[in-house]
């Protein structure tokens, strides 16, 4: 059974010097990768008090418009979060709000303001991708889990305490086959480039 899928995005043309434009998908019960870095790679978040404020607010919007996480983590300048979105069309808004709350809150904890905080020079606030299949879903999570590892500030994301992990990768794999809770009906054109 495939699964309707709306599509948005700022850019009025869908092609543009052959490359497809970025657009956000809105699927109903997906699993979701989210990922967003301030711009310029500024470490807005190198301090606990703004780490606080991300956390906060995430908390606050993920619970009130559906987003249930697997792994999230935080870094000095970006975060990555996988986890479960049974309404699609909540994702623009749950973004919109989390941004833009965070901007805010972390704007008053700066000495000076930054403006357009998460937009990048392409205009791109924000990435996400629907997770296709079993496969994509462990290495995904194991992505977002080893953050801290890549990034050279913990071994163990276990000793990280912004990595959060809110369900273990066996169970939430489960859980999804179980709600058919991936994307299996859309092929992912990473996985069919040529290796050779």
């Amino acid at each position: 059974m495939s699964k309707r899928i709306d599509k948005h995005s700022r850019m009025g043309f869908k092609w543009r010097n052959g490359q497809h434009r970025f657009e956000h998908w809105s699927v109903d019960n997906q699993i979701y990768f989210i990922t967003a870095r301030v711009r310029d790679r500024l470490p807005v978040f190198a301090s606990e008090s703004a780490k606080a404020v991300f956390w906060d607010r995430f908390d606050h919007w993920i619970n009130q418009y559906g987003f249930t996480p697997w792994v999230t983590s935080l870094l000095d300048n970006h975060y990555h979060t996988v986890g479960y979105l049974r309404e699609g069309a909540a994702l623009k808004t749950l973004m919109q709000r989390l941004h833009g709350s965070v901007a805010k809150l972390v704007n008053d904890l700066l000495p000076e303001r930054f403006p357009q905080f998460w937009r990048d020079t392409k205009g791109k606030e924000y990435f996400d991708g629907c997770l296709r299949d079993e496969r994509q879903g462990r290495l995904t999570y194991r992505y977002v889990l080893t953050q801290c590892r890549r990034r050279r500030i913990c071994d163990d994301p276990r000793n990280y305490p912004h990595t959060r992990v809110m369900k273990d990768v066996e169970t939430c794999i489960t859980r999804a086959n179980g709600m058919n809770a991936f994307l299996e009906a859309v092929p992912y054109p990473r996985y069919f480039k040529d290796r050779s």
